[in-house]
């Protein structure tokens, strides 16, 4: 399957970020034809395009915007918020970022057009903080759109008007989830709410608020701009158009490959080379660390959401991390364990408690402490974990655990005698453990 540079087209030219060069490529006609059109026509044209979300859970993205209140009622008084997620955190997610460092002027336009269509004035994109390029990149596209007359009053003689700031966030996981993300934003510790209500009924201030990915905007311009059909010759049926997957690891051109949905691991790694010579493929993630693992047997199953549940698995934020048969299951999940325990909120027990004691075992696992009920500790933690915690924090601590103990549960086992089978030291302290029985 080929390739499909559309968000990605111009990230190698010269000066990419700027607002000539995205003029060059039909930079803003997309904003001015959704200008031309009422802001319901925008919402059902999003959603006739089948446009998911891109964050990770696939949502629908014009029935998301749909729920904002659309004036009809009379007692819609309160404002409406654009919050763009731009908190990408994720372990092995890396698509984000390069999209706002090289176009920019992309995610602004499709900021304007989806706060257009669901009658927002303010919008916000929350970045992480560590990313201090990323924050400049977006600050000089936002007062270069002010300067042209896209954001502010009156936009393009159309009568509408939009503030757009940048925030940057300060570098917590947890505010990767949408509510967390708006308790950051409105100056409180970053940790999830309760639901109901839902952030399009009180959101930002509690007010009716829409929470969307950086591609997920960033991918409405190029539908307004070619149509419908032109979006959904791209991808399946249930899974329409291109997205970015991202291929780190042992893969000899690590990087973002622009794809139509439904393309297997087997020929993306065509794009990227294949795994590095000499070696072969032992497992992957094909949405980050938070999703359940997969084996070299599932490098044909279809990369989309429908072909990722039916394996077991989730397409998530589509980082597909490739790790050959030089790397320890067991040390590679400890580390995004460790991640997960440092990055709990500790607003719930299960997820307070479970990321630290799933800690604690791995540990004993790698350094030769181990036990022999130290293997369903873990998935007994796990279970206490998966579906039980305040928000998917929980569930993406367990996934990983889960599904590495169903694919590699020998290697677990070879932990129990000497620690860690991969390190050359642990070995002989096999050797050793097993000569002096």
């Amino acid at each position: 399957m080929a390739l499909t540079p559309v968000l990605s087209r111009s990230w190698d030219e010269p000066r990419s970020w700027s607002l000539q060069t995205h003029m060059w490529h039909g930079g803003y006609q997309a904003l001015e034809k959704a200008l031309a059109m009422s802001p319901q026509d925008v919402i059902e044209f999003v959603t006739a395009s089948g446009l998911r979300g891109r964050g990770g859970a696939g949502f629908p993205t014009g029935r998301k915007w749909s729920f904002i209140p659309q004036g009809a009622d009379t007692s819609d008084d309160k404002p409406h918020y654009l919050v763009i997620n731009a908190d990408e955190s994720e372990p092995g997610t890396c698509k984000d970022i390069p999209l706002m460092m090289a176009t920019p002027h992309l995610l602004v336009e499709g900021a304007i057009i989806a706060a257009y269509a669901i009658r927002a004035h303010h919008a916000f994109i929350y970045v992480r903080g560590e990313v201090a390029p990323v924050v400049r990149r977006l600050q000089t596209a936002v007062a270069e759109a002010y300067a042209a007359g896209y954001l502010g009053k009156d936009i393009a003689g159309s009568g509408f008007n939009l503030e757009l700031v940048v925030h940057a966030g300060a570098g917590a996981y947890i505010c990767g989830e949408e509510t967390a993300l708006l308790d950051s934003l409105e100056g409180r510790r970053g940790q999830p709410r309760l639901r109901p209500p839902f952030p399009a009924v009180a959101g930002l201030y509690a007010c009716p608020t829409l929470v969307n990915n950086v591609e997920t905007i960033a991918s409405v311009p190029p539908i307004l701009l070619n149509g419908v059909d032109w979006f959904t010759s791209m991808g399946t049926e249930d899974s329409p158009g291109f997205t970015l997957y991202s291929l780190s690891g042992h893969v000899k051109s690590p990087g973002q490959y622009e794809a139509p949905l439904g393309i297997t691991l087997r020929e993306l790694l065509e794009h990227a080379g294949g795994i590095r010579d000499g070696h072969e493929l032992k497992f992957w993630t094909p949405g980050g660390s938070s999703t359940p693992l997969l084996t070299a047997e599932h490098l044909d199953v279809p990369l989309d959401y429908e072909g990722m549940i039916a394996a077991g698995s989730m397409l998530g934020t589509k980082a597909l991390q490739i790790f050959d048969e030089t790397t320890c299951v067991v040390r590679a999940v400890r580390r995004w364990t460790q991640f997960y325990a440092h990055e709990s909120c500790g607003k719930c027990t299960p997820c307070r408690e479970g990321t630290y004691w799933l800690a604690q075992l791995y540990e004993r696992l790698e350094t030769g402490a181990g036990t022999a009920t130290d293997i369903q500790k873990l998935l007994d933690i796990s279970d206490s974990l998966f579906g039980k915690s305040f928000c998917a924090l929980g569930d993406g601590a367990a996934s990983p655990i889960i599904s590495s103990v169903g694919f590699f549960r020998a290697e677990y086992e070879a932990h129990l005698h000497g620690g860690c089978p991969f390190d050359p030291h642990a070995s002989m302290l096999a050797v050793e453990k097993v000569g002096a029985t």
